[in-house]
């Protein structure tokens, strides 16, 4: 058994690295990506604005809290409490902290938008005291392109994982592959077993190679344990792979595969808060994106690199991503074929 896992294992490996195309494309697009972020946010060029508003006592309705708030650009956000708000403005998840009843704001001054909405609340350049009082928030402060980094690291994932499984055993399948091992002694499970760790060692090493790239050009840090940041990335590599399995066991149209990848993968990449953040968003929205393992595994794998979180602050993220890759390789087990009939 073991034998038969290993040289299937080996053999996709194989298959995959004498692709140089695909994986050349799998080590360059997270650096465009990357690269072009840098680029683009190195100037203000962002038109739209969240704010939160703090309410530490009954306070006056958002209409009334000044003209900031109603500007047609910015969109009013109640938030609390204090560690939250601060914690989702150190994290670029709203552009600033606003608290009517006691007159003071807060801004990350790493974020443009900040500036902006600073020069909008106290008018034109003005900084000296007035109605509200400045606030910055302390601690790290985290760039943008910094913050976005898990992201891109978690879209490369969930590409490599739903294509390089799910489109590759869907061709397998039409070019008859997959017929030829339904007259070994391979059982089905071998096969998905040796595709799974297969998939998985070259999207752990390709995902290595680019952090530890990006954090000699960029100067990205994991503030973090490197342990938790592997465990997060292992567990949303399985589930994501498992995810591709499942989708792929009984299709034999790349085609249609194609189309079904796609449909899963562009929602999940928009809603799993790769890009930006849903704060503020319809609460369906949020919800929908939890049934999502990207989401899971970007927020793990945010908390302990921007954050320096470790193994107890992210094991609600592993456990769901464990729970998700179990119950999708189950799933894919049972519906698998070696054939259409």
């Amino acid at each position: 058994m073991i034998k038969r896992i290993w040289t299937l294992f080996k053999a996709r490996n194989i298959e995959f690295y004498r692709d140089r195309s695909a994986l050349g494309w799998s080590l360059l697009f997270p650096f465009l990506v990357i690269a072009g972020f840098s680029l683009i946010f190195s100037e203000n060029s962002q038109r739209l604005y969240k704010v939160g508003v703090l309410h530490t006592t009954p306070g006056p309705d958002l209409s009334e809290s000044g003209h900031l708030l109603t500007h047609p650009l910015i969109q009013a956000i109640e938030v609390s409490p204090l560690d939250s708000a601060l914690s989702k403005l150190r994290h670029h998840r709203l552009d600033m902290v606003l608290a009517p009843d006691t007159g003071h704001y807060w801004i990350n001054t790493d974020a443009p938008k900040g500036a902006v909405l600073e020069e909008i609340l106290l008018g034109g350049e003005r900084k000296t005291p007035g109605p509200f009082t400045r606030q910055v928030i302390e601690g790290d402060r985290i760039p943008y392109v910094e913050w976005l980094f898990p992201g891109v690291l978690g879209m490369n994932m969930m590409f490599s994982a739903l294509f390089g499984v799910g489109y590759v055993v869907v061709r397998y399948r039409k070019n008859g592959v997959l017929k030829r091992f339904s007259v070994t002694p391979v059982r089905p499970w071998e096969f998905l077993t040796a595709q799974i760790l297969s998939r998985l060692f070259v999207m752990i090493a390709t995902t290595g190679i680019v952090y530890g790239t990006c954090a000699a050009l960029y100067g990205f840090s994991c503030r973090g344990s490197f342990g938790a940041l592997f465990t997060v990335f292992l567990a949303g590599g399985m589930a994501m792979i498992s995810l591709g399995l499942l989708l792929a066991a009984r299709g034999s149209s790349e085609e249609l595969a194609g189309g079904i990848l796609n449909l899963v993968s562009w929602p999940m990449m928009f809603l799993s808060g790769v890009w930006f953040s849903l704060e503020g968003t319809a609460p369906w929205v949020q919800t929908l994106a939890r049934i999502f393992p990207l989401t899971h595994l970007i927020e793990g794998a945010r908390k302990v690199m921007n954050d320096g979180a470790g193994f107890a602050e992210i094991r609600f993220e592993i456990a769901i991503l464990l729970a998700m890759a179990l119950a999708c390789l189950i799933a894919g087990s049972l519906l698998f074929q070696w054939k259409n009939e």
